[in-house]
Order: structure tokens, then sequence, then C-alpha cells
């Protein structure tokens, strides 16, 4: 879709994800058994046809660097446009590499780079959202209703970690943006948008003048009547990863066909960076029971309802039950683990218990032995 540019928020920090992103950005983290999840607003992108995609970082993205590389997987390797990373290369210097306070700030930020927009409409995405979008049709319902910006949310409104709601009125247009709520109402916001590029730079500039920062209160609260703010509501999975027990909810939910069916569908593929392992092997001893496996997966063991990332390797003897384990952890004989998430290379040594409960899972770090 050349009328289309892709903006992809990598910057946030969340810090409900604790020990997950201590060597990694939200974006990075793993979902899914295969995928990170940048893959989903990449992979959104590229299906609607967008060709350029530029992707905002400030600390902990030599993850995100591994993973997308050129960008060659999800064919955005380009002599020009393709994908493009933006460190804060342009920051406020009394305010140093602290993070952005918004994404009006992060914006802010590449200014210059909002300037070499070639398309005439730009589509905004967090990178730790889990959802399929069909970017193409909500771009068409964006020129047919004329809006000045449309915002995609989600019709179920539970709370999440510093969520945003709306309030409609009759014609889907939204009359109230509402923020730290007790009780969430209304309609849970995907943090996506899609907004024209000389408006985008428009408000960017205004909102730099006074010193504003906050896309959800300095633009969509504070001119939402003065634009035609639009919604478009998602009525499929979607996921936004902003804590520990979300990220483990909501993994666990992909155990359900009928989840996986609509977070895969073969007409929006998925696209994850290919992992160069042999099959996933079952030993004559192994047992498993609803779960998702990768590639390059030992299990001699029992395995009940978890999802195993890559490289994953459970001992004879050993159990691992409602469990995510990451790339080329290991359990060992003898152990068992209930509701753990284990991070890259974790450890559990021969006949250790570890267990956490489905309301309070168990994070173990990178690279640790337990």
């Amino acid at each position: 879709m050349n009328g289309l540019h892709g903006i992809i928020f990598a910057n946030e920090e969340r810090a409900g994800l604790k020990e997950l992103v201590g060597p990694r950005c939200s974006a990075s983290i793993p979902f899914g058994g295969r995928y990170r999840a940048v893959d989903f607003a990449l992979s959104n992108m590229v299906n609607a046809g967008i060709t350029d995609v530029g992707v905002v970082t400030h600390g902990q993205y030599q993850s995100l660097l591994d993973h997308l590389g050129t960008g060659k997987a999800w064919d955005l390797s380009r002599k020009r446009g393709g994908l493009r990373f933006l460190p804060p290369f342009n920051f406020d210097n009394s305010r140093a590499l602290m993070p952005y306070r918004g994404n009006v700030e992060a914006l802010a930020g590449i200014r210059s780079y909002l300037d070499t927009i070639r398309q005439e409409y730009v589509v905004l995405s967090d990178g730790d959202l889990v959802a399929n979008l069909p970017i193409n049709e909500i771009f068409e319902q964006h020129l047919a209703t004329k809006a000045d910006i449309t915002v995609v949310m989600a019709s179920d409104c539970f709370e999440i970690d510093d969520g945003t709601y709306f309030e409609l009125d009759a014609d889907n247009r939204v009359k109230e943006v509402l923020v730290h709520l007790a009780h969430p109402r209304g309609y849970r916001g995907l943090d996506t948008f899609i907004i024209s590029t000389e408006l985008l730079k428009q408000v960017v500039d205004d909102c730099t003048s006074r010193n504003e920062y906050s896309w959800r209160r300095s633009v969509l609260q504070a001119r939402k009547d003065q634009l035609k703010i639009q919604a478009y509501v998602w009525r499929g999975y979607a996921a936004q990863i902003r804590s520990v027990q979300e990220y483990y909810d909501r993994s666990m939910q992909l155990l359900d066909p009928a989840v996986r069916a609509d977070l895969f569908t073969p007409a929006r593929p998925i696209i994850g960076k290919a992992v160069d392992k042999s099959s996933a092997y079952v030993a004559p001893s192994g047992k498993i029971a609803n779960s998702l496996m990768n590639d390059g997966c030992l299990i001699a063991g029992t395995v009940e309802n978890s999802i195993l990332f890559s490289g994953v390797v459970v001992e004879e003897g050993a159990v691992v039950r409602g469990c995510i384990l990451f790339r080329d952890a290991v359990v060992r004989k003898g152990a068992v683990v209930e509701c753990v998430i284990g991070d890259k290379n974790v450890e559990i040594q021969e006949n250790h218990r570890l267990m956490g409960y489905a309301t309070h899972p168990i994070v173990v770090e990178k690279n640790r032995r337990v």
C-alpha cells in the first residue's frame, strides 16, 4: 500500500515486565513459541503492502537489532526505504538519554526523519502489541470517514497497566479519552493510529513548542473536539505486553486452538525470523499434552500446557506444567517446574522443584541456574 508509511514504537519502558526486560526492550520479548512481540506490528504493516517502516528505539535495543537485522525476513531490505532504525539521535541535551516522556517526544526526537516520509499517511503502532490487524481495511475506513486520526481499539475492556480507554458516539467518533481509571470502561485502546503525514508533523511541532510530550493527553484528549478522531473496533485477539501477569495470561490463551486460528490467520501471515535448527524430537519416554513446541526441542520428560521456544531440553523424569521456556532453556532430570517463565539459557538443576501459580508466575532471569 504505497499511501502508508509505518512507524513502530519500541522505546517504551514497561516496569511491570520486571526481569523480562532486563536484557531487552518490551518489543523484543519472545512470544508464542517462535516470535518476538515486534513481529506482529511489523507483519501487520508488511501484509498491508507497506514498504517503508521506521522503528523508534531508545534503550536496551541490542536484542531488537539482532532480531530484525536488515529486515530481510519481512522483505524490507531495500536500497530505498525499507526498514530503518531510529535511535535517540536528536534529544534535549538537558535531559540527556533519559527515557522519552511520551510518544510525541519520541516523534520530536526523529523530527528530521518525518520530513523524509514519501507516503501521504502514517500508521503508528506500539512494538509490544500482539494482534493480527487488517491495516488495509483500517486505512480504507480512515479514508471513507475522512477522519483526521483513526484509533484502533478492542471491544473488550479489561484493565491493563497504563491503559487508554475510549467512549464513542453513535457514529463511532471518539467523545472521551480516559486514562488511569480505577474501573475501566468503554473500549480499550490498542495504541495503533492512522494519521496523515502533514497532520502528524503539525501536531508534533505544535506540541513540542508547548513542551507537551504525551500522545494520548496532548493529542487525543486535548484535541478530541478539534480533530475528527474516528474509532476502528477490533474484535479479535489482542494482547498488550505490559506486565508479567498479562504476558503469562495472554500467552496461555494461545493453547486454545480457536485463539491460535484467530491470531495466525493464513490471509495475513505473521512473519518471524527463521530458526536454523533441526526438527523437535520427542524421546520414547517423553510425554506432551496441549503444548506448543518449536524446532530444536528435545523432550524426554513430561510437558503439559506449556509453550517451548527453540532448543529447549526437558530431560527424562522432569515435569514441566503451565510454563513458558525461552530458547535453549534446560530442565534437568527429576526437576519439576510449574507456572514458570524461564528466559534464555536458563537451567533448572536435577531434582529441583520450582512452583509458581497461574495468578503469580515465577520469572527466572536469563542465563540463571536454579
